[in-house]
């Protein structure tokens, strides 16, 4: 495992040494989106069409690379945005990528579909932590979720909404990919053919959703897509007077995840939100929309000085994420930058990929003659 992770240099590296270790119908969930895949791949073309112009001799030997978000200071700006399933991908899950956070003193966050705990994700790990909240029609499971939240001392609450439908994933359809996994004889083939995934898998500490195995079945004991997760159990009447009232409830830094228009982000910002996060899901869901880098410059003119905005999706590289903060983000996210590594080699993968850009933020920032976050701003860019 460590000689092929040695060999791992950038997301692309770590994206196909989960492909060696995972079965297909789960790699492909990691790694696939919706319809045509268009917006996600649009999703990191985007930062092609922008050009960085550097500024030299500026005395760049010391530079900082923190920045403070929903009232915590980050050492670096990226940091690890909410995913679910973690455990289905290697066994050691969100406990890696908590880890990984804490190691490099960055907001993490855990899904309400995650398969650790709150509470033990509450009592284990430093690191400033964010719950992903998707409201549910059983209303008593959602504020559940909000208390245990409340007493586990989470520092961010982020409602998702852009999830009232599930996403037409094609690739999780020819796949038949299921939470948890159906044993059939083609998965069984799959599971045959990656012995060290499926002993830990088969054998290993039980898949669970954690947060809801107490309240559903669906998920942990009843085998079911995403999609028809999302399409039967999450609440199609969620509007604007829901974020409302659950930011009320929360009472502390909240953020929406999933905006993408100025006028959502307008309205976010009248109902109090502390952040938005300008994403698509990972092009999972609404195939043929705008790519979150597209969208940024005019959110941020819109909204910037009332909320901090977070540029999530389609992040590669650490030069990705300096365009970005250009432009006017107050940090950066993603999910399969670190996935992936996850999948691939565990803890010791999440911590080298995250590593690896860290290394690379750096080094674009001095080759930019920036010697803080404060220093990129639009000045530094060109667009195709």
């Amino acid at each position: 495992m460590f000689k092929r992770l040695k060999n791992c240099h950038n997301t692309e590296d770590f994206r196909l040494l989960a492909k060696q270790r995972l079965p297909g119908p789960v790699f492909h969930y990691i790694d696939g989106a919706a319809d045509d895949e268009i917006t996600y791949r649009r999703n990191t073309q985007a930062f092609d069409d922008c050009d960085l112009i550097p500024n030299v001799l500026a005395g760049v030997e010391s530079i900082d690379m923190s920045t403070t978000l929903m009232g915590h200071k980050m050492a670096m700006p990226l940091f690890l945005s909410p995913t679910a399933l973690q455990r289905l991908f290697h066994h050691e899950g969100e406990r890696a990528v908590a880890a990984t956070a804490d190691k490099f003193n960055t907001y993490f966050g855990i899904s309400s579909l995650a398969t650790v705990s709150i509470e033990e994700i509450g009592q284990h790990y430093s690191a400033p932590k964010m719950f992903q909240l998707y409201v549910h029609k059983d209303k008593g499971l959602t504020q559940n979720m909000i208390d245990r939240c409340k007493a586990a001392k989470f520092d961010a609450l982020s409602l998702t909404v852009d999830t009232i439908v599930g996403g037409n994933r094609e690739r999780d359809l020819r796949s038949g990919f299921t939470s948890p996994m159906k044993l059939t004889a083609k998965s069984l083939m799959s599971f045959a053919s990656h012995p060290a995934w499926a002993m830990n898998y088969l054998f290993g500490e039980k898949f669970e959703l954690s947060q809801l195995k107490d309240h559903v079945e669906e998920g942990t004991n009843v085998t079911l897509s995403v999609a028809d997760y999302f399409n039967t159990m999450l609440d199609q009447s969620m509007n604007w007077q829901t974020a409302e009232e659950i930011r009320r409830q929360w009472d502390g830094h909240f953020c929406l995840k999933g905006i993408m228009s100025v006028s959502d982000a307008v309205r976010a910002a009248d109902i109090g939100a502390t952040a938005i996060m300008v994403s698509n899901h990972g092009g999972r869901q609404l195939d043929g929309g705008r790519a979150p880098f597209d969208q940024l410059a005019e959110i941020v003119d819109a909204v910037g000085d009332r909320v901090e905005v977070i540029c999530d999706g389609g992040i590669k590289r650490g030069s990705h994420i300096l365009k970005a903060l250009s432009v006017g983000a107050k940090a950066c996210s993603g999910g399969r930058l670190y996935l992936y590594a996850l999948a691939g080699a565990g803890q010791p993968g999440v911590e080298r990929a995250i590593g690896l850009l860290h290394n690379e933020i750096e080094r674009g920032m001095k080759l930019m003659g920036c010697k803080s976050i404060a220093d990129l701003n639009r000045d530094n860019l060109r667009y195709r």
